[in-house]
């Protein structure tokens, strides 16, 4: 047993590496399809939220690396690992995941068909990634500007998603149900952008609008908290996100220089800021 599970890790390196080559950002996972490192923080419940600023490993998706140094490192820590997770919402692909889940009787797959029908949109030909149960991953690219957060069941039964903040099994990978697979005739592809139909549908519905007078300025400091709060990786995700929520509130056109500023203090350029501002404005109708 202890050979095999050996052999499955060195597999689950192997395909990860590959996917790297690509530009897609991995981490090492247990059968359990969890992340195969603990937090090292986990005995010490106090302790501040961490994204890997202490430099360890075992901060889930803030671990995802596509450098082969720092992905062989992860998994000589973690010897047990048996598969590898693609993080979505990173460039280059800033990847969406698509999961139809035949779980509990759904047809999940009739299902994006009606979305598509009823929306106007065709799902094009993209990468597909088969598990062990039946059910089928699709791989799509987002716009470097939007934050698609995760779901289940939201478009319908058995469509899940996952965006900013979650991850993928990457074909190769070996679980407790058995191996995710690349469809065949897709492993050559590239994700392909996902169909602006379809990404309108993935993204949260608008907030009531509340006008919020000049006075109340606590949220929109908060706002600008939470961009000057992004690391590498966040910086344009966190400020779409910040921007939406501004102007969804009333408060956009005078958080524009603030929410500039703090993504200049980021590291990002005034007209990389600008422009992710602008089509948060444009996305919330505003």
């Amino acid at each position: 047993m202890a050979t095999t599970d050996r052999q499955a890790t060195t597999l689950a390196l192997a395909h990860a590496l590959s996917a790297a080559e690509r530009g897609l950002a991995v981490i090492p996972l247990s059968r359990t399809k969890l992340p195969a490192l603990r937090s090292p923080h986990r005995d010490d419940p106090s302790h501040p939220p961490c994204h890997g600023e202490c430099g360890r490993f075992g901060h889930g998706v803030y671990d995802a690396t596509t450098d082969p140094a720092r992905i062989r490192a992860l998994f000589a820590a973690a010897p047990r690992a048996t598969g590898y997770g693609i993080v979505c919402g990173l460039p280059p692909y800033h990847l969406i995941g698509v999961d139809l889940d035949t779980k509990n009787g759904t047809d999940p797959r009739a299902a994006l068909r009606a979305l598509a029908l009823r929306h106007g949109f065709t799902v094009p030909p993209t990468v597909v990634v088969l598990t062990p149960s039946g059910g089928r991953h699709l791989w799509l690219s987002g716009p470097p500007d939007v934050v698609v957060p995760n779901s289940a069941g939201r478009l319908a039964p058995g469509i899940d998603i996952r965006g900013a903040g979650g991850y993928l099994v990457g074909p190769g990978s070996r679980t407790a149900h058995g191996t995710y697979r690349a469809a065949p005739g897709a492993a050559h592809l590239a994700p392909a952008p996902c169909p602006p139909a379809l990404l309108r549908l993935l993204l949260p519905p608008p907030r009531a609008h509340h006008p919020t007078p000049p006075s109340a300025g606590g949220h929109g400091q908060g706002l600008v908290q939470f961009v000057l709060a992004a690391h590498e990786g966040q910086r344009n995700t966190r400020l779409f996100w910040a921007a939406c929520r501004a102007y969804e509130d009333g408060i956009g056109p005078e958080l524009v220089e603030p929410l500039v500023d703090a993504a200049r203090a980021t590291g990002l350029s005034a007209r990389e800021a600008r422009a992710t501002i602008a089509s948060a404005a444009r996305m919330t109708g505003r």
